[in-house]
């Protein structure tokens, strides 16, 4: 049944992609989390709630373009970011759509993950699954899945970082914290969360969207982006983390809470933990 949901979203893939270049106009509306709405994104979200509620397998879908659940029966919850990295789609630079599949109802912990995937909408459309204890990239071609890379894994030579927000704005501990690793490290930053993570994933390194100054909350959403995301990564033998705990421990409070995310290598991630106690 969660294969069925897995291959419901790559079906979809084509679609979202193939409608992009007719919706890159914001509309007027805004998101639950006070964003300005891009017609692409609308778009994503319907093909994929009316996708995945067909399933019989699918209980509720949530997304972050969406005030609230909408509930059906089934056994599995599912959260999307269905265009994640959207503002991308003016300056055609990569984006892509998350899902974490929850077998509690949502809001739920990282813990209730029984799968997770992101699609990237690179040079070539790609679909990487968290499953059963391991992680697969695939190839997306008319929204077939092939297998291009099995039980894939963070190199354990780190390469790449890439962090959030405006520098102004980073609190000092975690300026300090950069200033450590950018003497070590590659830039990478593209400004969609997926593309960035996707670079960690392949070369190794660290991604973080890390509380502000303005913001001590932070700004990606635990249910639709951290928990996933999370999830991902330290299936891959990476960790996470809020700052103090992996992102799977937080305790959701509300759809679209907020949450300080930090994904990487292990190694990383605990100098930055270090830093910021």
């Amino acid at each position: 049944m969660v294969g069925e949901i897995l291959d419901a979203v790559a079906r979809t893939a084509p679609e979202v992609r193939a409608g992009l270049p007719g919706r890159r106009a914001y509309g007027d509306e805004e998101n639950p989390s006070g964003e300005r709405r891009l017609a692409a994104d609308e778009y994503a979200d319907s093909l994929l709630e009316e996708r995945l509620l067909a399933l019989d397998s699918v209980g509720s879908y949530a997304s972050e373009e969406q005030s609230g659940v909408v509930d059906d029966d089934g056994e599995y919850h599912v959260a999307c970011d269905p265009l994640d990295g959207s503002s991308n789609l003016k300056s055609n630079n990569a984006m892509g759509t998350i899902v974490g599949v929850y077998d509690e109802p949502l809001p739920a912990g990282g813990r209730s993950l029984v799968a997770s995937a992101f699609v990237l909408f690179g040079p070539i459309t790609t679909m990487t699954v968290a499953r059963d204890g391991t992680v697969t990239e695939y190839l997306l071609e008319d929204g077939e899945r092939t297998a291009v890379t099995e039980d894939l894994a963070l190199p354990d030579d780190p390469v790449v970082y890439g962090f959030g927000g405006r520098v102004p704005d980073w609190p000092a501990d975690f300026a300090g914290y950069v200033e450590s690793v950018e003497q070590e490290l590659k830039l990478r930053y593209g400004g969609a969360m997926i593309a960035d993570v996707n670079q960690v994933l392949t070369y190794g390194g660290i991604f973080a969207y890390p509380a502000l100054d303005s913001a001590p909350a932070g700004k990606l959403r635990l249910q639709f982006e951290g928990n996933p995301i999370a999830h991902i990564v330290e299936t891959a033998g990476g960790a996470s983390s809020d700052g103090e705990r992996s992102l799977l421990d937080v305790e959701p409070t509300d759809l679209h809470q907020r949450v300080p995310v930090h994904v990487g290598n292990e190694s990383l991630i605990d100098r930055l933990e270090a830093a910021l106690s």
